[in-house]
């Protein structure tokens, strides 16, 4: 791949974003191939977790500026069937089936915003700055926008949605946007310590786990969301990996997947 460098070590795939002349602003052979990667990858049986980091000062910039020129252009159904690419990498990254951590080593405007709010979780370098910064351009971030506002809330979201303010990585953390915030030089140790856990999991639990919390996150508590989760837990409870939890628990040893 071009845009991208992928590596392998431990059952932990990490995706690095290589344009960093550019600020890893995406375009759409970056959309393209993140798509591919994200869905191979998924599919890994080997794998346990996915590291989505970058090259450079910035993590990500959002749209490629020769992009946006060439969109200037574009006709509607054209804007159509490009913004269809993105939101569709989008929801690549959102459900792939082995968890993801975004590691944020700089910068994150506009559509980069969007791929960290795609991971599981995130870790940002405390010198990090974070920007909504479509309005200033005449646009807003639509197809982000269902990602960036589960990840932050909606509150935090009407204000940075509408004002474009920049805001540093303290406030990213305490709006929720990031899990942790560390010095540049304890980034990989940190996300080191979240893969760790991660491998360290049921690997079909933690499948699972994605799926329950796509699938229960902002709904009502009612009697179906319910039903729901009872026969979800019955049916992981008669697993084969479930059974093997139990056990190793109960007879003090390690289970399968950590043999």
């Amino acid at each position: 791949m071009k845009s991208l460098q992928i590596t392998l070590s431990g059952g932990v795939a990490t995706i690095t974003l290589n344009r960093p002349e550019v600020r890893n602003a995406f375009n759409d052979e970056v959309i393209a191939e993140l798509t591919q990667a994200f869905t191979q990858l998924g599919r890994d049986p080997l794998l346990r977790a996915v590291v989505l980091a970058a090259e450079g000062p910035a993590f990500c910039a959002g749209a490629d500026l020769n992009w946006m020129r060439r969109m200037a252009d574009y006709t509607h159904a054209e804007n159509l069937a490009d913004a269809g690419k993105l939101a569709e990498m989008l929801r690549v990254i959102y459900t792939c089936p082995k968890p993801t951590v975004a590691r944020i080593q700089g910068d994150v405007y506009a559509g980069g915003m969007g791929l960290v709010a795609a991971c599981d979780m995130a870790v940002s370098v405390d010198t990090a700055n974070y920007c909504l910064s479509e309005v200033k351009l005449g646009l807003y971030p639509a197809t982000i926008s269902p990602y960036v506002i589960r990840a932050m809330g909606a509150r935090a979201a009407h204000r940075y949605f509408l004002t474009a303010e920049r805001f540093d990585a303290a406030e990213a953390q305490r709006i929720g946007f990031v899990h942790a915030v560390v010095q540049p030089d304890q980034l990989d140790e940190k996300v080191a310590e979240l893969t760790h856990a991660l491998v360290s999991a049921s690997p079909n639990a933690v499948k699972e786990c994605k799926t329950l919390l796509h699938n229960v996150a902002g709904q009502d508590i009612n009697t179906a969301l319910i039903a729901h989760t009872v026969e979800g837990i019955a049916g992981i409870r008669a697993s084969a990996e479930g059974k093997e939890g139990v056990q190793s628990f109960l007879q003090k040893r390690k289970p399968s997947w950590l043999v």
